[in-house]
């Protein structure tokens, strides 16, 4: 596999990839905020690394329950996570927030049409707060999130990574890796707040590069490989540009 992302569609599939690279930082977790729920103590006072991933595994079902799309989900840990990073939430009130997450996500991904009501979202949800509670609580979530509800996702970076390496196979290989098994994968470490201090792209490529190992696709190794130097080169130029353009005399010998 000489060729490797030389093709012109590999080449627009790469530009696309850098525009996530460039977009990925801007709406992510604070990762010491996460830390510190991984550090709380089960009490029932204090938000817990258990908590989290509980809620996470019901917003799963309820995404699983309306055939939602996995970007979704995706998003809605995303709002969830930025969040939880930011505020000090009792446990109590973790399924209202949860709730408002995986409705904004659901209004900004899915089709208009498939948009559930919120009375409705609430009693298969079986929560006991009502239609104006969870509105209050959506409006203070997009408070703290600043309003900006789009993020750059795992499940974008595992979509992009995937059709790179598929454009990169002989057609008669592209059934050795498949989608819906990596998606089941990503789904899973949503479940866990460990992977939301991991960058999208970097937890999206690990899965890939495991489930590879996994099945021993060893032609695919060279693809994966150029995908991480790519990555990694391109926070590594724009953290020197960024450096530059703020003290371009620092970098004159």
């Amino acid at each position: 596999m000489i060729e490797v992302l030389t093709t012109t569609d590999s080449q627009k599939l790469l530009h696309q990839l850098n525009a996530l690279l460039e977009q990925e930082p801007r709406c992510q977790p604070k990762v010491c905020g996460l830390r510190l729920i991984e550090s709380a103590y089960d009490k029932g006072l204090r938000m817990t690394a258990r908590l989290r991933d509980f809620e996470v595994k019901d917003l799963l079902s309820l995404t699983q329950f309306f055939g939602f799309d996995t970007e979704t989900f995706s998003l809605a840990v995303n709002l969830l996570d930025r969040f939880l990073s930011k505020m000090k939430v009792q446990p109590k009130h973790l399924g209202c927030v949860g709730l408002s997450c995986f409705y904004l996500a659901v209004k900004s991904i899915e089709e208009e049409r498939n948009v559930p009501l919120a009375s409705d979202l609430i009693r298969i949800s079986q929560y006991r707060f009502t239609v104006s509670d969870l509105m209050r609580m959506e409006k203070i979530v997009l408070e703290k999130v600043c309003w900006k509800v789009k993020a750059t996702t795992a499940f974008q970076f595992l979509q992009l990574y995937y059709s790179l390496i598929q454009e990169n196979l002989p057609f008669e290989r592209r059934n050795s890796l498949n989608f819906e098994r990596l998606e089941a994968q990503l789904k899973a470490c949503h479940c866990r707040i460990l992977f939301s201090k991991a960058r999208p792209s970097v937890l999206a490529l690990s899965i890939i590069a495991l489930e590879i190992q996994a099945q021993k696709c060893v032609e695919l190794t060279e693809v994966i490989e150029c995908l991480q130097k790519h990555s990694k080169d391109y926070y590594s130029n724009k953290n020197f540009s960024e450096a530059f353009r703020h003290n371009p005399e620092g970098w004159i010998p």
